[in-house]
């Protein structure tokens, strides 16, 4: 087989973190088959509650229950991120969300299935997430070089783009042919294994003088974030794109306007088609250094595409635009992350991936309300064309408050530089 040329080779991904770190292979793996079975509990909630209730309304009301419990455990387990063993607190709360997707699986399987029990395994599945992610995103740096980090976010990003592709779509055609009750058993196995390779991941204890979670050390990590306005500007970024400009509460309503409701599984997982791309071919990106500037013009080619899919009759074209959107949001995703890993000192760790955490999915949350909501008021298309637009001048408005973000160059970054030259320092350490 010939090898790839050098301009090829440039953008494929950059493997180094999979071969030199057991544990991040291990995460790798562990993660693309929960993010799997996830994918596929994902589209049959939403599909179910719509079943039961036919209302956009109650779709979208998924988002309100699950914000609060996210806002409260990601700021929480941000905290405990940095006060215990990161591994333990992945490995339990891995086993938790296993627990409540077996819950949704017998909920379904009732003669007559219960409203009320989607809500509750939203909200506290919201929750045990919350507890999780600070903890996935803090232990990265500890296990992957600091030179090697984005090639660690860039592969993370495909693992999560290719269960986001092949969960959405798989699920759309069990549900059809064999059952609700299907997509959540898988997600249930999902767990299973995943939670047996999280067992091999070796102890990431936290330092010896790390204090108990506390809403004081709390709002230590409050105060450094809103220190670093460059920082600021990407979760405002994030929070406002996803907020006017995540329709996918209202997809099933979409694929019914189009007269196409067999391709509502395609249109889950066309934006994750778009990200995969970006991803697949992500090898420029340890080339680009204004950090910032990608940010913001990523996530105003979201709502930019996001606008011209309300606008398309054709249902192709719909899923045309919504995987650019994909695309778009993946590149902002890459160059946020870069700025996170790459500035933030470990000890602070956690408690930044809480906020971080909650500027990427509280948006989501409140995207479905606000489509949902928007729906019910006027059209399934109009709410989808007017978050486009809403999204496209929030970020352009915010580009201009914050000439940080947009200035950020991660070469000669102060808080960069120092964090380069405190690995490099661990580094020569452990070689002696």
């Amino acid at each position: 087989m010939p090898r790839p040329t050098g301009r090829l080779r440039a953008l494929l991904p950059d493997l180094s973190p999979w071969h030199s770190s057991r544990d991040f292979r291990r995460m790798w793996l562990a993660g693309l088959v929960t993010v799997f079975g996830t994918f596929l509990t994902f589209v049959a909630v939403p599909l179910q509650l719509k079943e039961l209730t036919g209302s956009a309304l109650a779709v979208g009301a998924i988002g309100a229950v699950e914000l609060v419990p996210l806002i409260v455990f990601g700021l929480y387990g941000g905290a405990l991120a940095d006060a215990v063993d990161r591994r333990k607190l992945i490995l339990w709360t891995e086993v938790g969300l296993g627990v409540l997707s077996a819950l949704l699986l017998l909920n379904t399987l009732l003669p007559e299935p219960l409203v009320w029990p989607l809500y509750v395994v939203a909200a506290l599945t919201s929750a045990l997430a919350g507890l999780q992610r600070p903890a996935m995103q803090a232990i990265v740096p500890r296990v992957v070089a600091h030179d090697q980090l984005p090639a660690a976010i860039a592969l993370n990003s495909v693992r999560w783009q290719v269960g986001a592709v092949a969960g959405p779509s798989l699920a759309g055609l069990l549900i059809a042919f064999a059952g609700l009750e299907w997509a959540y058993a898988l997600d249930v196995a999902s767990y299973v294994l995943s939670g047996a390779l999280l067992l091999g991941l070796a102890p990431s204890p936290a330092p010896r003088e790390a204090e108990k979670p506390s809403l004081r050390g709390i709002l230590e990590g409050g105060r450094y974030a809103w220190s670093r306005k460059e920082l600021l500007g990407t979760y405002a970024i994030d929070m406002v794109a996803m907020l006017f400009a995540f329709p996918t509460a209202i997809f099933p309503f979409l694929a019914d306007d189009l007269d196409a409701p067999w391709a509502l599984g395609l249109m889950y997982a066309a934006g994750a088609v778009g990200s995969l791309v970006v991803s697949l071919t992500s090898g420029w990106a340890s080339r680009v250094h204004r950090h910032g500037r990608m940010v913001v013009c990523a996530a105003a080619g979201w709502g930019a595409a996001m606008a011209v899919a309300g606008w398309m009759h054709n249902v192709w074209l719909v899923l045309l635009f919504l995987a650019v959107a994909g695309g778009c949001d993946m590149v902002s995703g890459l160059f946020r992350s870069a700025i996170w890993d790459q500035t933030i000192p470990d000890e602070l760790r956690g408690r930044l991936a809480g906020i971080e955490m909650l500027s990427y999915s509280v948006g989501p949350q409140l995207g479905q309300v606000r489509a949902g909501g928007m729906a019910s008021l006027t059209n399934v298309r109009a709410s989808v064309w007017a978050g486009g637009v809403a999204c496209l001048a929030s970020v352009g408005l915010l580009a201009a408050a914050l000439p940080k973000l947009m200035s950020y160059d991660a070469r000669t970054d102060e808080h960069a530089v120092r964090m380069r030259g405190r690995k490099a320092a661990e580094a020569v350490a452990e070689a002696a």
